[in-house]
């Protein structure tokens, strides 16, 4: 049976920091993008695609607000909608292009797909997502007094917008991605899903909130039974002390290890947290599968055992 891959791309798989932010920009790094995930399907992996939305959903979020005046604002979760949309497109396109250069006629395909969360979720009172452009210390603080944002600073790169990010509950399509897994490579739960709450009536509604990317992708990775969640961010390995002299690159980490360096604060929440935090619960679930966190450019290698961070229960 083929091994079955369910990938987690970052936002360096959509977006290059040398590139303008505009939807040919992305265009142009996603078919790179997608010439490493047609090698990955050359090698005979089964596999669905999941992709992160922070930046595009922030400018679609943005551009409509700004213009209220004009056309009324669109409500968040109809713009993850259309975020998932117009990426999903881009790498369909592009996927379908890399695959037939390599004569694998595959169909690939984008499903909007909606992801229930709890309207009592915790993140909802502690909102903590990034999503947008970054801004500086200055155009942040007017930003927040301005327009009521609640801003942070990410990473050591500038500070940004953040919304809620609540706890994936329940895929609604899963059942398609199912029918649709032996026929297609599909793209799924994009930018972590559209955030939809469940009525008492079983209605849907969407909320205003980004789920992330990498948590739905490892509840899509249990979903339908996937051999590794592979994880595709910009480092090639994840790290212990990052940024600092004696920083320590990992080749693996057992649950246990990872849990005891979450504890001790060595990954940066809305960077590498949520990613070993998904990593950790795949794992957890499933003992004897494995998770790898490596970069777009050695996903191969990383799949070949050569580099990446492996992530497995012991």
């Amino acid at each position: 049976m083929p091994e079955k891959i369910v990938i987690a791309l970052g936002g360096n798989a959509l977006q290059s920091k040398n590139s303008a932010p505009t939807a040919e920009g992305q265009l142009e790094v996603v078919r790179q993008t997608s010439e490493y995930l047609a090698q990955i399907s050359q090698r005979g992996y089964e596999m669905a695609v999941v992709h992160g939305n922070g930046p595009q959903v922030g400018r679609i979020l943005l551009a409509s607000e700004t213009a209220r005046e004009v056309v009324p604002a669109m409500p968040f979760d109809v713009c993850g909608a259309m975020s998932q949309g117009y990426i999903g497109y881009h790498i369909q396109q592009s996927l379908k292009y890399a695959l037939n250069k390599r004569n694998r006629n595959i169909p690939v395909v984008t499903l909007a797909t909606q992801v229930v969360v709890d309207r009592a979720d915790p993140a909802f009172q502690n909102p903590s997502k990034p999503i947008g452009p970054f801004y500086t210390q200055e155009e942040a603080r007017r930003l927040e007094q301005e327009a009521g944002y609640t801003l942070r600073e990410d990473a050591g790169r500038g500070w940004r917008r953040v919304v809620p990010s609540p706890q994936p509950r329940r895929i609604v399509e899963i059942a398609a991605v199912k029918l649709l897994w032996d026929h297609a490579i599909v793209i799924t739960c994009g930018g972590g899903g559209i955030p939809v709450a469940e009525n008492p009536d079983g209605t849907l509604e969407g909320v205003a909130a980004v789920i992330d990317k990498d948590l739905s992708a490892e509840l899509l990775a249990e979903q339908v039974g996937a051999d590794t969640l592979l994880i595709l961010t910009e480092v090639e390995r994840v790290a212990i002390r990052f940024g600092k002299p004696d920083q320590k690159d990992l080749d693996r980490m057992s649950l246990s290890d990872a849990a005891r360096y979450c504890a001790d604060g060595e990954f940066a929440p809305g960077s590498m947290l949520p990613k070993v935090e998904a990593a950790m619960r795949f794992v957890r679930t499933n003992p004897g599968k494995k998770a790898i966190i490596t970069s777009l450019d050695k996903a191969i290698d990383a799949l070949d055992g050569k580099t990446g961070t492996v992530i497995t229960f012991a």
